[in-house]
This record gives C-alpha cells, sequence and structure tokens, in this order.
C-alpha cells in the first residue's frame, strides 16, 4: 500500500490494487459550523478526519475525502454555519456510499465528528446502503465511541463535553493548537440539570431521561448568550486533548480491526444516477 491512506491523493491503479485484498473505506463526514470565540468552525470535520486517518494508518485501510458539511441548523444565528438539509446528507452518504460500492468496497465506515448531532441522517443512509446493496455500513461516532474513556479522560465532568467546551477544547489544543485563540478561552459555570436530556447524554450522569428536542438558532443562540460556548471550556488543556483523542482512535482501531474480518457477500452493487 502506498504512503497516503487517502483516497483523493491516489491514482486509481493504486486503489484498485488495494481492493485486490482489502474492501473496507472510512467515510470522515463534519460540519461547518461555530464553536466559539477560540475555536474555528472546522473542529468536527476535525474529529472526523483525524480519528479516521490515525486508524487508517495503524489498519491500512482507505480514507475517502472528508465532507465539511453536516447537519447544523441550530448554529447558522453565528456568521459562517453552513448546513446541509438532512434529507441531504442522508443522500449524500448513500451516494458516496454507493460510488464505493460500485468498485468493490465492500465495508463502509462513517466517521461522524458532528458528535450525535448527525447521527439522524446518517443513520438513515446507513439503513439504505445495508438493506439496498447488502454491504456492510456502519457508523463511528467520534465521542461515542468510546463515551465512557472520554468522561474518564475529562475528569467525568458532568458539562465536559458539550459544544465548544472542555473536551473539544482539549482536543484541538493538542490536534490543531495553532487554530485556537487561548486569548478567547472562558470560564463559563456548569448548567443546571435538565429533568429531560434534549438528546443523548455525552457525560454524566449517563442514565439522564431523555425526550428528543431540536433547538432552533434563535434559542440555540441564546443558550449560548451570543457568544457560541455551550459549556466549560476554561478547564481544557492539550494533555486532556491527548488522552481524549488517544481512547477515540483505540476504540475505533479495535471496532476496524473486527470489521476487516467480517466477510461479505454484496451481490447488488447499483452505480448511483
Amino acid at each position: 500500500m502506498t504512503k497516503s491512506v487517502w483516497i483523493h491523493e491516489l491514482t486509481w491503479p493504486n486503489i484498485a490494487k488495494y481492493l485486490e485484498t482489502d474492501d473496507l473505506a472510512m467515510v470522515p463526514i463534519g460540519a461547518t459550523e461555530q464553536h466559539g470565540h477560540h475555536t474555528p468552525l472546522l473542529v468536527d470535520t476535525a474529529w472526523a478526519s483525524d480519528v479516521s486517518e490515525m486508524v487508517a494508518r495503524r489498519e491500512n485501510v482507505l480514507v475517502a475525502p472528508p465532507m465539511h458539511f453536516g447537519w447544523s441548523p441550530h448554529h447558522l444565528a453565528y456568521p459562517g454555519g453552513i448546513t446541509l438539509r438532512p434529507e441531504t446528507l442522508a443522500q449524500v452518504a448513500v451516494d458516496i456510499g454507493e460510488s464505493l460500492i460500485s468498485h468493490g468496497f465492500r465495508k463502509i465506515i462513517f466517521v461522524n465528528g458532528n458528535r450525535v448531532a448527525n447521527l439522524p441522517p446518517l443513520q438513515i443512509a446507513m439503513a439504505k446502503l445495508r438493506f439496498k446493496t447488502k454491504a456492510y455500513v456502519a457508523i463511528i461516532d467520534t465521542h461515542l465511541i468510546a463515551r465512557k474513556e472520554v468522561c474518564e479522560a475529562a475528569g467525568n465532568a458532568r458539562d465536559a463535553s458539550h459544544h465548544a467546551g472542555n473536551v473539544e477544547t482539549s482536543f484541538m489544543l493538542h490536534a490543531h493548537p495553532d487554530l485556537v485563540r487561548a486569548d478567547k478561552i472562558m470560564s463559563l459555570p456548569e448548567h443546571p440539570l435538565a429533568d429531560f436530556a434534549s438528546n443523548f447524554p455525552m457525560d454524566p450522569p449517563l442514565d439522564q431521561n431523555i425526550a428528543f428536542c431540536q433547538p432552533t438558532a434563535d434559542e440555540f443562540y441564546k443558550r449560548t448568550q451570543g457568544h457560541g460556548t455551550y459549556s466549560n471550556p476554561g478547564t481544557a488543556s492539550a494533555e486532556i486533548g491527548r488522552a481524549v483523542l488517544d481512547v477515540t482512535v483505540a476504540r475505533a482501531e479495535q471496532f476496524i480491526a473486527q470489521v476487516k474480518k467480517i466477510d461479505v457477500v454484496c451481490d447488488r452493487c447499483p452505480i448511483p444516477i
């Protein structure tokens, strides 16, 4: 295998050679959405692409070009945000999967860096691809793949993983320090615990009751008080970021290693039109 793991950096004979012995492709999907005054709109795509590249190098698999757009309508009150409609994201993911499957890839792993938020459309895409093509299709969420270990790395703080808070800021301080405005990192109080979480709880208590609710852009703007940061990044550090990334990559690698052993028979491999 050539040095690069990125499909877009290879020639087609490189990819044909890879497909003689391997059939797995990782597909990083992030977002372009604000992450406060201190971290860039790249954060979610960085999660997806960094984890994908590190795992791919360890497991000798290929990675599709990262997609910088996800489902982010609740961030549009802040300049620069770009969102796809959920049905558009689902269909783009299906088209990417079908394209790869048509060449002989039989295992498609979406790597979601817009943690939790992109899951509904990507789960629909995963189901459509599996039932239509018989390929093996799965999703790695860059928080949920190692939720327990990520929480431990952040000291089991209840509010650590929320938007632009400790975990995300720490990740960027470790992986992309040149893009972090350390002088803009603020300290925020912990949010009161709601009776019902509006999404999958990412921090303790992980047994919190849930009633799913999608905030509007105006509601999210008010929640983040016009600065865009939802939880406290004031305790973030590169050391926490290194630990968070290490456990995320380790669990993702463990999953990919298991999927590589699966024998997939895919007799219907459509070319998207």
